[in-house]
């Protein structure tokens, strides 16, 4: 039985306007998160301990319609020294995995995996001050500048920092991106592992939904990445979808908070297991984010990767001589929709 909260979304989705089929207007960017490179300790063998998506794995999910790669990757192994050089060889790896990428015509979204931490430090306590976290974006977005398609995630889910804190350690990272000459789109999320349904809630430090709104960007290019799952606790840990009323009512409430404060999202992680409410809730999503591609810049789903667990209940990548998962057809249907009018120009008015 659908509860209130859940009746009062549907009827704020409506306020926001009409959810049409998918086809009517989707985001620009419609892809997945290609799980691997995060894999494993900083000191991890490349190929044992974690990995890149192949050439193979790329070229499917771009047959599949998909627009966009979110590809996350460990800070320390890129960086193994703050305030040092990148290395070499892992530099290479993302480098050409980025290449393949855009060879298949999508858009990457670069991913530092680490949850506002530089191994067991948080961000903005010393040694992995603001200062070392903005000289990391400073040497990566030297690499990238300017290259079409090229996106900026700041940071992955960072949780148990303070909102303030994180603010002042996104805007340095944001300085030192724009200061190096990069017009890459930035996208920047909250914290509280920026979840969609606490956005507007004091979790720590001030909620994201009032503290975020100082970021400062000078080239105004910036979104607003949430995260978002539909199982109880909105973990993304759990089989079942008891929390899909409100997933939905919270992917209703950011869209409301994005037109109220005229900015602009991206769902950067979403996933569900084949479960019937799962599906359905995984449908009432993306109608959402489709009819209100005004706001809604994208979206990719958690996970796939050739490593990613094959009994892993949200996976969608495709397994020799396995069927399709329902989540990939219905992911897939999503993706081949047809941008809303003006969805993609918005995100290369500036940067790209």
């Amino acid at each position: 039985m659908r509860t209130i909260r859940h009746l009062m979304a549907l009827l704020l989705a409506a306020a926001l306007g009409p959810a049409p089929a998918l086809a009517a207007g989707s985001p620009c960017y419609r892809g997945v998160n290609l799980s691997g490179g995060e894999y494993g300790e900083r000191g991890g063998i490349y190929g044992t301990n974690y990995t890149y998506p192949t050439e193979e794995t790329i070229a499917y999910f771009a047959r599949q319609g998909m627009t966009i790669i979110r590809l996350p990757f460990r800070w320390e192994r890129l960086q193994p020294a703050l305030g040092g050089r990148l290395d070499d060889d892992e530099l290479k790896r993302l480098k050409d995995t980025v290449g393949l990428v855009r060879k298949h015509g999508m858009a990457v979204l670069l991913d530092p995996h680490n949850f506002g931490y530089y191994d067991k430090t948080q961000v903005g306590t010393a040694p992995a001050t603001n200062a070392a976290f903005a000289d990391f974006w400073a040497r990566l977005a030297v690499e990238f500048a300017g290259q079409e398609g090229i996106l900026f995630g700041l940071m992955n889910e960072p949780h148990d920092i303070k909102a303030t804190d994180w603010l002042n350690a996104a805007n340095a990272a944001i300085r030192s991106i724009r200061a190096v000459g990069a017009r890459n789109l930035i996208l920047v999320p909250g914290t509280a592992w920026s979840g969609a349904h606490s956005w507007e809630k004091d979790v720590i430090g001030g909620a994201n939904g009032t503290v975020m709104l100082g970021v400062r960007d000078p080239l105004d290019f910036y979104a607003y990445e949430v995260h978002q799952y539909l199982d109880v606790d909105s973990s993304g840990t759990h089989p079942t979808c008891e929390g899909r009323d409100g997933a939905v009512e919270a992917i209703a409430g950011v869209t409301a908070w994005l037109k109220r404060n005229h900015k602009r999202g991206f769902l950067g992680e979403f996933g569900a297991s084949t479960d019937k409410d799962c599906m359905s809730g995984l449908k009432e999503i993306y109608a959402t984010m489709s009819g209100n591609s005004d706001v809604w810049l994208g979206w990719s789903y958690w996970a796939a990767g050739e490593w990613w667990p094959a009994n892993e209940p949200f996976n969608v990548q495709p397994r020799k001589g396995e069927a399709e998962r329902p989540q990939m057809r219905l992911l897939a249907d999503a993706a081949k929709a047809k941008a809303g009018a003006g969805a993609c120009a918005a995100v290369k008015a500036t940067g790209n």
